[in-house]
C-alpha cells in the first residue's frame, strides 16, 4: 500500500513546542508517525523561509525536526510560484501572504496528497480548500486535502505519547 505523503507547513512546527495549544499532542503524534513511516513527510523551502524568522533558539529547534524526523524539503520552483500566483489573482489568498499560497502549491506541483496546516486565516478554511481545487484541476493538477493532524488519526485517544 502506498504511504501516504503529507505536507507539514510551518503552523505545525510551532505547535509541536507549544504545550499549550489543543493540537499539540497530534501534531507530535504526526512527527512522530512520520518518523516511523507510516506517512511520507514534506516540507519545504517556503516553510524554511518563515522559520527563518523566528527568534535564534526556537529556530533551531524547529528546523532540526526536519532531519530529526527525516522530512523531505521540496525545493522552491518557478511552476508552484506561477500556481501560488494564481490563487492570490484569484483572491483565495490575499497578495501580502505569498508564502500561505505557495505551501498549497507546491504541495500540489508535487502531487502530495494532504496539507497538514493549523493557519485557519488562509490555508485550512473552506474557501480555500474549494476554490484551490478549482483552480489546481484548471491548470492540470489534483486537488488536495487540507485538515489539521487531529483530523488523520482515526481513533478518539487523547494521550497520544
Amino acid at each position: 500500500m502506498k504511504k501516504i505523503k503529507m505536507y507539514l507547513e510551518t503552523t505545525l512546527f510551532n505547535y509541536y513546542f507549544d504545550t499549550d495549544r489543543d493540537g499539540h499532542p497530534a501534531t507530535v503524534r504526526m512527527f512522530e508517525a512520520i518518523g516511523r513511516g507510516d506517512f511520507e513527510g514534506y516540507t519545504s523551502e517556503y516553510t524554511i523561509i518563515e522559520l527563518n524568522n523566528v527568534e535564534t533558539e526556537k529556530q533551531a529547534k524547529m528546523k532540526a525536526l526536519i532531519e530529526k524526523y527525516g522530512m523531505i524539503v521540496l525545493q522552491q520552483n518557478n511552476e508552484a510560484d506561477t500556481l501560488a500566483n494564481l490563487y492570490i489573482q484569484n483572491k483565495i489568498i490575499p497578495e501580502n501572504k505569498f508564502l500561505d499560497a505557495a505551501h498549497i502549491a507546491i504541495a500540489s506541483f508535487h502531487d502530495l496528497n494532504t496539507i497538514l496546516s493549523f493557519n485557519f486565516k488562509h490555508i485550512n478554511k473552506l474557501k480555500t480548500k474549494t476554490m484551490t481545487e478549482n483552480i489546481n484541476l484548471l491548470h492540470g493538477y489534483k486537488g488536495i486535502t487540507i485538515c489539521t493532524p487531529m483530523e488523520v488519526f482515526d481513533d478518539e485517544e487523547t494521550e497520544y505519547y
